[in-house]
């Protein structure tokens, strides 16, 4: 199915325009959702129910307000509601600084967008693309959509630009309010950490190498119930106890040895360097898929997605 456009907007910086069309930038694999039915297998219906009489309130009937002092609202209507969405949304994207690529911390990374040229845009698109290319830096706009004004960040990839929308400062905690202890490391437990930080470290990130276990793992059971089994409670990798004492010298070195003690050869290795650790690639939730190998779909699966 071909892409679907959200919005025909126009990007500035200085005297240029650049129309584009705005595209969601990513699509959730959704998790696996269950009806409330009852007993008997009917589905329910929600309603909402006045506090005052208890009555059941119809969608026609309701309003929307703001609560302004405890149990005293504003009132506002639907299309005083849709005056203020219109009013808060804009078609321009304003570019007001240029900044090196990595400025931003993915911490301020909200909703991400792809960003095509619209008609008579292809030129100055390419053009700002590819000077944001050379220079090493993105764009920072101020774009107003859907009541609300944000800051975004445009960043060129190899195929074009990606709008990605930034947290304001108080939207993002800090690690500073943790009160985080402050303690020493050994040289000997730095140098045997980063011996297992080197033995497991790959060039790149490759989404397609991972895959949602658990949602696989449900859907499976999904499977079974259709086809008339019962479903079996599959046995979890226990998490050792957040109050567990562990020596930590000990457990770097055991992640160490760890693969070398299956009987795999180790690779070439550098200096003071053995064998991979392959207990800490798989995280809890997420399991990495041999390369090259697709996710095999099951039906469950394809009914799952929206």
């Amino acid at each position: 199915m071909a892409a679907r456009s959200i919005a025909s907007l126009t990007l500035s910086f200085g005297l240029v325009n650049v129309p584009v069309r705005l595209y969601s930038g990513t699509e959730s694999s959704s998790t696996v959702k269950f009806n409330m039915l009852a007993a008997d297998g009917s589905r329910l219906k929600q309603q909402y129910v006045s506090e005052k009489d208890q009555k059941v309130v119809p969608r026609s009937e309701m309003v929307k307000g703001y609560e302004f002092e405890k149990d005293k609202f504003v009132l506002f209507t639907a299309d005083e509601l849709k005056a203020l969405d219109e009013g808060a949304s804009s078609h321009a994207i304003e570019i007001v600084a240029f900044i090196p690529q990595k400025a931003v911390d993915p911490i301020y990374y909200d909703k991400a967008y792809l960003l095509a040229p619209d008609k008579r845009g292809a030129k100055p698109y390419a053009l700002l693309a590819e000077a944001m290319r050379e220079s090493g830096r993105c764009a920072l706009a101020k774009w107003a959509w859907k009541s609300k004004q944000y800051v975004v960040q445009i960043r060129p990839a190899e195929d074009g630009l990606i709008l990605q929308q930034l947290l304001y400062a108080d939207e993002v905690r800090s690690l500073k309010d943790l009160d985080i202890e402050k303690v020493d490391v050994t040289k000997a437990e730095l140098q045997l950490a980063l011996q297992l930080i080197n033995q497991i470290s790959e060039d790149a990130y490759e989404p397609a190498q991972f895959e949602d276990a658990e949602k696989k793992r449900i859907l499976a059971a999904i499977d079974a119930k259709i086809a008339g089994n019962k479903v079996v409670a599959s046995a979890h990798n226990e998490e050792p106890s957040s109050g567990q004492v562990i020596d930590l010298m000990e457990a770097l070195r055991a992640s160490l040895g760890k693969k070398a003690a299956g009987g795999a050869p180790a690779k070439a290795a550098k200096p003071a360097e053995t064998a991979p650790a392959l207990g800490l690639i798989e995280r809890k939730g997420v399991k990495r898929a041999p390369k090259g190998e697709a996710e095999e779909a099951t039906p469950a699966k394809t009914r799952a997605r929206k």
